[in-house]
């Protein structure tokens, strides 16, 4: 499958990640967002918090790197939103 260049690249989705309510949408101006759950969250948060006190173990850094590949591609979906969200209002 050819993927579009300017998409972020999504590798793999971690283990931790719950298959139902991993991502949540919120309306910001009429315009949907898309946002990780509170579930999703409290995970990332976890493992910055234990990354801080000591070392992650190598499955939790894979973990915590799929997350940051998940939070490109939820802010990549975003922005595509919101441009063609403003686009046809701004043609006028």
């Amino acid at each position: 499958m050819l993927v579009h260049p300017s998409l972020p690249p999504l590798h793999h989705l971690p283990d931790s990640l719950p298959l139902d309510g991993a991502v949540r949408i919120e309306l910001e101006s009429g315009v949907p967002i898309f946002r990780a759950s509170a579930t999703v969250q409290n995970r990332i948060v976890m493992l910055l918090e234990k990354q801080q006190l000591e070392a992650l173990t190598e499955l939790e850094e894979q973990e915590l790197d799929a997350y940051e590949e998940i939070d490109d591609y939820l802010s990549f979906v975003n922005r595509t939103i919101r441009n063609l969200a403003v686009a046809p209002n701004s043609q006028g």
